[in-house]
């Protein structure tokens, strides 16, 4: 079973690609909601007020995958999909790859578009750190305070990560805990006594 995926460990470095004077400015970004890239979108528009383009691709999800590519104004496919293609070759997810194109004044045709645009998003990426993550499923724990010892001893036995906590009279823990070993951890809580798990 697969339960790891590739994504940015954290916002690649600003590279550019130059072709016959136009300017193409590449950049990618760790994200995993559409909030994250309307804001990444807007603070490179307000960076780069005077650019002419602001193409981009993103994918979001490990198990259902959410993309979109556009082209702002490029002649259709020429910009959104190369950089879509290059997100697929470097098998990443999770990610925004934007290309900021400031016009030269010599036009590069379809053919030359989809290169400079595949080129500025293969560079992006090769500068930018992939890492491997795992693809975790989230359980809430709730319980009575005085089982308070029962379920830190198996969450510590275990290695598992702590999300949020409330502890109270009565306790709620949320874990993480990697896809593989998710319907173990499940068993392992549910049959202990008075306590209620459920996926988050």
């Amino acid at each position: 079973m697969n339960d790891t995926y590739k994504t940015l460990a954290f916002p690649s470095e600003e590279i550019l690609f130059k072709e016959k004077n136009s300017k193409f400015f590449g950049y990618a970004f760790p994200v995993t909601t559409e909030e994250e890239i309307k804001k990444h979108l807007e603070e490179l528009r307000k960076q780069h007020p005077t650019a002419g383009h602001f193409c981009y691709a993103f994918q979001l999800g490990t198990g259902t995958i959410q993309f979109r590519a556009n082209d702002d104004g490029e002649p259709s496919n020429s910009a959104g999909a190369p950089i879509y293609g290059q997100i697929q070759s470097f098998g990443v997810t999770n990610i925004l790859v934007v290309v900021v194109r400031f016009f030269g004044g010599v036009k590069l045709g379809v053919g030359g578009l989809i290169s400079a645009y595949k080129t500025a998003a293969q560079m992006v990426l090769e500068a930018s750190e992939i890492i491997e993550k795992t693809i975790d499923i989230h359980y809430l724990i709730s319980f009575d305070y005085k089982n308070m010892n029962r379920v830190m001893r198996v969450i510590k036995e275990k290695n598992i990560t702590i999300i949020a906590q409330k502890m109270e009279e009565n306790c709620k823990i949320e874990i993480a805990v990697r896809k593989k070993n998710a319907d173990a951890s499940f068993e392992l809580f549910s049959s202990i006594f008075e306590i209620e798990i459920k996926r988050k």
